[in-house]
C-alpha cells in the first residue's frame, strides 16, 4: 500500500472515531480531544445544515431540542451512517487538534474489524473533506491491543475484548495480524436502550437514554442479581403522559442487560473455539483483555472468567484504551506500516 507519498514515517494525527466518542491524539502532545460524537444542527427545508453545536455541547441537546434543530449521532455502529454531517464533527475535531504549524495533517483513523470497502471510503472522503492530507485506516481490536500493552509483535495468541459505545469487537491477534475477530451490535448505547425498554415494559413509564446511562452507570451489574442499591427515576408515564417517579433496583438493571450481556458472552466463547489450537495455551496462561467503556460495567471481570473459564483483565484505562494504542502507531513508522489496512 502507499504510504504518504511513499515514504515511510509517521502521522500527525490519531482519530479514535467512535460511536459514543470521538478521541483525537497528537504524534508529540497526546491525547488533545476527547468529546461525544454527536452534533447538533439546523435543517432547512431543503436538507441544507448548519451547524450549532459539536461534542459535549451538543450531547447536552439530546431530546431537548425545539423542531427544526435537530441533534444526534452521525456514526451507528462504529461507522458513518451521515457522511455530510459526519465530515463536519471530524473538521470540527481536527481542528481543535492543530497547531498553528500543522496545517494539512496525515491522519490515523481506527474503525471497526471487517467493516465495507464502500464505509473505508467514506471515511477516507470525510478525512480528506475535513483538512487531512491523508487518511490511513487500521483495525480497532488492533489499536485496544496495542493500548493495553499486548505483545501484538510476538508469535503469541491474544485475546482482546473492546466494548464501545456501538458494537463489542472480540479479536484474537498475533504477528501483527488478526487471526479471527467475531463484532456483535451491541455495546454502550444497546445497554441503554435495554434499560429504557425494561423500564417502559415494566412500569409503563418512558424515560430517555441519557437517564438510562446514568442507571447503568450506578446501578447496573454484570453479574446476575446486580450490585445491591436502589435509586429513584423520574419520567412520563405511558398511559397518561404526565411525570411520575419509580424506584428500580441494581437487580432489576442487571435483569435489563442480561439479554445483550449474553450476546457478547457467547460471541466470545465462540472465537474462543475458532482460535487456532497452538493459541489456545497463550491465551489460557495470559488471559483476555477487555476494553472499552463497557468493561467499566460492575463485576464484568469475574462475569466473563466464570462465562469462559480463562484469566480476564480489565484493561488500566479501558475508555483511552484504543486512543493509546494509536498513539503508538503514530510515533511509529514501522509499526504503523506493518497495520494499515
Amino acid at each position: 500500500m502507499g504510504f504518504f507519498g511513499g515514504k515511510k514515517h509517521g502521522a500527525d494525527l490519531y482519530v479514535d472515531l467512535g460511536t459514543a466518542n470521538t478521541l483525537v491524539v497528537s504524534r508529540s502532545k497526546g491525547i488533545v480531544v476527547n468529546e461525544p460524537s454527536v452534533i447538533a444542527y439546523y435543517e432547512d427545508s431543503e436538507g441544507h445544515k448548519r451547524i450549532v453545536a459539536v461534542g459535549e455541547e451538543a450531547k447536552l441537546k439530546i431530546g431537548k431540542t425545539p423542531g427544526n434543530l435537530v441533534a444526534g449521532h452521525p456514526l451507528r455502529d462504529g461507522v458513518i451512517a451521515e457522511l455530510d454531517i459526519a465530515e463536519q464533527m471530524l473538521r470540527y475535531f481536527i481542528e481543535r487538534a492543530q497547531t498553528w504549524r500543522l496545517k494539512k495533517p496525515r491522519v490515523v483513523v481506527s474503525l471497526p474489524y471487517g467493516v465495507t470497502d464502500i464505509e473505508k471510503k467514506a471515511v477516507r472522503d470525510a478525512g480528506l473533506a475535513a483538512g487531512a492530507a491523508e487518511v490511513l485506516l487500521i483495525d480497532e481490536p488492533m489499536a485496544a491491543a496495542m493500548g493495553a500493552d499486548l505483545p501484538v509483535h510476538q508469535p503469541q495468541g491474544n485475546m482482546v475484548i473492546d466494548i464501545g459505545g456501538g458494537t463489542t469487537e472480540i479479536a484474537l491477534i498475533s504477528l501483527y495480524g488478526i487471526v479471527h475477530c467475531e463484532a456483535v451490535r451491541v455495546g454502550g448505547h444497546k445497554f441503554d436502550r435495554a434499560i429504557v425498554q425494561y423500564i417502559r415494559r415494566h412500569y409503563n413509564l418512558i424515560v430517555g437514554d441519557q437517564s438510562a446511562e446514568r442507571l447503568k452507570i450506578t446501578l447496573g451489574s454484570a453479574l446476575p442479581g446486580g450490585m445491591g442499591g436502589k435509586s429513584q427515576i423520574r419520567g412520563v408515564d405511558f398511559v397518561s403522559g404526565l411525570p411520575r417517579s419509580i424506584e428500580i433496583t441494581s437487580a432489576e438493571v442487571s435483569e435489563a442487560l442480561e439479554s445483550d450481556l449474553n450476546i457478547i458472552f457467547e460471541a466470545a466463547r465462540r472465537t474462543l473455539e475458532q482460535a487456532p489450537p497452538d493459541l489456545v495455551p497463550d491465551i489460557i496462561k495470559h488471559g483476555v483483555v477487555v476494553a472499552g467503556g463497557g468493561a467499566l460495567l460492575h463485576g464484568m471481570e469475574e462475569r466473563l472468567m466464570s462465562e469462559l473459564n480463562v484469566p480476564v483483565r480489565i484493561a488500566t484505562d479501558p475508555l483511552l484504551t484504543i486512543a493509546l494504542g494509536g498513539q503508538r502507531a503514530i510515533q511509529d513508522a514501522d509499526l504503523l506500516e506493518r497495520i494499515t489496512l
